[in-house]
């Protein structure tokens, strides 16, 4: 059987996630998406602390977000992740959409690629313990 691997949070902005036109400022999405991939990745048990300990640093290397709609104050949120790809990095998959009406807002993903703590080395090949942490092969 094959693992699922996605994870969802629902949250509402802060006041201070406003921008003057009171909506949440477009920087603020990738802090959403950072406590969405968090919370994925501790669902495996390799959030960061574990992935120190393991031995790598996983810096994200790139990111694509796409704005569809806008986030108002109060509004909660529901944001989707999804590992696709961990052979040779490791891709992260995002929906934000709204609670209330299921409607998508946007839509991102993020690379990661590993890199060995002790020598600042990039691994062209995603080491075992992901793959080992996520239950999955290459």
């Amino acid at each position: 059987m094959k693992p699922d691997l996605s994870h969802e949070i629902t949250l509402t902005p802060a006041f201070h996630d406003l921008d003057p036109m009171d909506i949440v400022w477009h920087g603020n999405y990738v802090k959403y998406l950072e406590v969405a991939r968090s919370a994925l990745l501790a669902k495996f048990g390799y959030d960061y602390v574990e992935m120190r300990e393991s031995g790598y640093a996983w810096p994200i290397v790139h990111l694509h977000l796409k704005y569809s709609g806008m986030v108002v104050y109060g509004q909660q949120i529901r944001i989707q992740a999804k590992i696709t790809e961990w052979e040779n990095r490791l891709r992260i998959e995002y929906v934000i959409s709204d609670v209330a009406t299921g409607r998508r807002l946007n839509k991102a993903y993020t690379i990661q690629v590993a890199l060995e703590i002790a020598s600042r080395q990039m691994q062209y090949v995603c080491p075992q313990v992901l793959w080992t942490k996520l239950g999955v092969q290459p």
